[in-house]
This record gives C-alpha cells, sequence and structure tokens, in this order.
C-alpha cells in the first residue's frame, strides 16, 4: 500500500495484519480521490475506523490542512502513528484511539467542523449507525460536509437517510461501494 498522489506520492505504507482487515487497494483509493480531488486542498479531514490510516494520509498528501484519526484498535493506533512519522505528516494530524461514536461527541466539544467525513467500519455490522446519529447531534458537521461511507455491496442504507441524510452519490466496485452523503438541509 502506498500513497497514490500528492507531496507525499509513492512513499510506501505499513498495513495491519490479520484476515479480517480489507484495506482499500490503491485502484479503489485512487478513485475515491478523484471524485473529491478539488475537495481537499485546506480541508479538515475525519477518518473514522482508520485502520493504517491510509486514507487521511492521503488527503493530507493532497492539501487537507487536518486529518483526524479515530480507531478503537491498538494495533491501528500503532501502525497510524507508525505511517505519520513515516510521512512526516505529524504535525497536520491528530490520533484518537476511542470508538468512532464516541469520538463524535469528544471531538464537538472542539468546535471544529469537518469538511469531509470518511468512515470504512467492519462490513454487516452496521456500525456507522451510531456514527450517524452522533454526527446527526454534533457540530463536527454541517450541511456541505461530505459523509463517505465505504460498505459491501448489498448493504441498505435507507436507515442513513431515515437519520436526516441525503445520498448524494455512489460509486460501486467489485465488491464494494462508497456512498456520499451529505446532511439535509432544512
Amino acid at each position: 500500500m502506498r500513497v497514490i498522489a500528492g507531496e507525499k506520492r509513492h512513499l510506501l505504507l505499513k498495513t495491519l495484519s490479520g484476515m479480517s482487515i480489507r484495506p482499500t487497494t490503491d485502484k479503489i483509493k485512487e478513485t475515491l480521490f478523484n471524485m473529491i480531488q478539488f475537495d481537499i486542498p485546506g480541508s479538515n479531514f475525519l477518518d473514522l475506523f482508520a485502520g493504517s490510516g491510509a486514507i487521511g494520509i492521503e488527503a493530507l498528501s493532497r492539501g487537507a490542512k487536518l486529518a483526524t484519526f479515530v480507531d478503537n484498535n491498538n494495533e491501528a493506533i500503532k501502525v497510524i502513528k507508525e505511517n505519520l512519522t513515516h510521512t512526516g505528516l505529524n504535525d497536520v494530524a491528530r490520533v484518537i484511539k476511542r470508538d468512532a461514536d464516541k469520538a463524535i461527541e469528544t471531538l464537538g466539544d472542539e468546535n471544529i467542523t469537518y469538511d469531509i467525513v470518511f468512515m470504512d467500519p467492519p462490513y454487516d455490522k452496521k456500525l456507522y449507525i451510531s456514527v450517524f446519529e452522533e454526527l446527526s447531534k454534533s457540530n463536527v458537521i454541517d450541511e456541505k460536509t461530505i459523509i463517505i461511507l465505504e460498505t459491501n455491496l448489498k448493504d441498505d442504507v435507507s436507515d442513513v437517510e431515515k437519520l436526516g441524510y441525503v445520498i448524494h452519490k455512489v460509486k460501486e466496485y467489485k465488491s464494494n461501494k462508497h456512498i456520499f452523503f451529505r446532511r439535509k438541509v432544512g
């Protein structure tokens, strides 16, 4: 796994080990960032269920001004920190070891609005529901924030729409998809 583009292009990143880990492939990552390339420069980027931190690091490499990485796994936190040190991006990054929904509660007290929220939770557990619920109550997003959920192809996300979010766009791949949400206005 590597940084695809930007200031840190071509740097290799560490990944987590184990059968339950499914890092976003370089090809899918490149497609995702091509879709949001004009939203990245100067943005505040929130990487939930961050794993190795590759998505947030890609955002920083492409010009995001701040990335916050959230994961509740000790090994993931260690790998994220190692990848940030390796890429020299520690000064524009923050790492939080917590469940994603609990981290939203904490971040809400800090008066930072994120321009892009990316979440890649374990598939088939619907962990994203509690995150969307917390985001609904929080000031960490506004109606302009792009929220991207990576999930499997079969996942029905209509429950998220019931929470006050609108699907802006969907990009399907062979085995998964990215769903782009925005908070419903009015």
